[in-house]
């Protein structure tokens, strides 16, 4: 009886160690498995409050290491990434080294082509914009491009709606649009919306009555008369009309993020949770606290940019509100994966729009996070 009892245990315990080890044997490659979720490892610090934005910094204690990607801007001005006109004269160097000519269609407003030539695979975010060739255009679409990729054919937007001519090479422009621009681009892909909100500022709807914003659109059209004719993006919202107060507007709340900022202990900042008045509209939570910091300025000055742009309502976004923004969405999953190098994935929840970008090599983790509150 004792005997059989302990036959039988040990046949169990073999049965649990056998199942344990099915388990590891059958767990996903790095090249396909799903990042772990860090949502339980994020916290939000108090919030940054100047006239009608509040930021809400977004900390870990721990962060991941992303040395081994180059972001757009870096690679642009290092001269590792090429982007060209599709079509355009000249040669290409393809995977394996070799020099191809560029056989492909004419040039095209919503497509480029990108050359990885460095020796780090880079990093795209949507809304990034590339200044030159015939148009300015934005990155469509998260993505991740490998070392030794082929000259790829690169989804983009046009923002400057006036021009169709020859231009520079293309270059950093080290400017990412303001959300509403970057929702038209990333969450509806429709051009006509993207030319829309480059031109209307803003493409959230205002309660009745509203005080007006600081930026409207009817400045914006001044501006396009007289400094961009050519309806560019950079040079409207960087133009002497608007520009100033955009400067002076995100000088200050630098100022004040940078101070709520600067006594952390055992944790990093890793993203922002953005609310316009009242309504959380807006996060970009990064792997890393270096990764965020690459994208800080640019990002910050996008968001100061939809602030002026939106009602001067000075209603304040609670800290309950912005940590719902920190929940994983349950919705229809619309996923891409290039196997080995990047998966991309939209989830749609009510008016959220939920994009995650992870990468697969050289360790998988999600490098970017990028939930809105859909403005249409």
């Amino acid at each position: 009886m004792e005997r059989s009892f302990f036959a039988a245990l040990i046949g169990g315990l073999l049965g649990i160690s056998s199942l344990g080890i099915l388990g590891f044997a059958g767990s996903s490659s790095p090249s396909s498995a799903i990042p772990s979720k860090p949502e339980g490892n994020w916290l939000l610090l108090e919030p940054v409050r100047y006239e009608n934005i509040t930021l809400f910094p977004v900390v870990s204690s721990s962060s991941q290491d992303t040395s081994a990607f180059l972001t757009l801007d870096e690679a642009l001005s290092s001269g590792d990434v090429v982007i060209r006109e599709q079509g355009s004269d000249g040669m290409a160097r393809s995977r394996d080294g070799r020099i191809i000519p560029d056989y492909s269609t004419g040039a095209s407003v919503n497509q480029l082509v990108l050359i990885n030539r460095g020796k780090r695979p880079v990093l795209l975010l949507a809304g990034e914009l590339v200044s030159g060739g015939k148009q300015d255009r934005i990155i469509g679409k998260d993505r991740i491009v490998p070392v030794g990729a082929d000259p790829l054919p690169l989804n983009v937007f046009c923002v400057e709606h006036g021009r169709w001519s020859s231009g520079a090479n293309f270059s950093a422009a080290k400017t990412i649009v303001h959300p509403s621009v970057r929702e038209q681009a990333a969450v509806a892909q429709d051009q006509s919306r993207v030319w829309g909100a480059v031109r209307g500022g803003s493409t959230a709807s205002a309660p009745s009555a509203a005080p007006a914003p600081r930026l409207s659109r009817s400045e914006v059209a001044e501006t396009v008369a007289d400094e961009a004719p050519t309806e560019s993006y950079a040079k409207i919202y960087e133009s002497r009309r608007i520009g100033a107060s955009v400067d002076n507007f995100v000088e200050e709340l630098q100022r004040r993020f940078a101070k709520a900022t600067s006594n952390l202990k055992g944790e990093r900042v890793v993203g922002v949770v953005v609310a316009y008045g009242g309504e959380v509209a807006w996060s970009d939570i990064f792997a890393s606290s270096d990764l965020f910091h690459h994208y800080w300025n640019k990002l910050l000055r996008s968001y100061a940019v939809e602030a002026l742009a939106r009602p001067t309502l000075r209603e304040a976004a609670s800290l309950e509100s912005a940590r719902e923004f920190l929940e994983p969405l349950n919705g229809r999953i619309k996923e891409e994966t290039e196997p080995g190098v990047y998966r991309w994935r939209e989830i749609n929840e009510g008016r959220l729009s939920l994009i995650e970008l992870d990468a697969l090599q050289p360790k998988p983790m999600t490098l970017h996070r990028l939930l809105l509150r859909r403005t249409s």
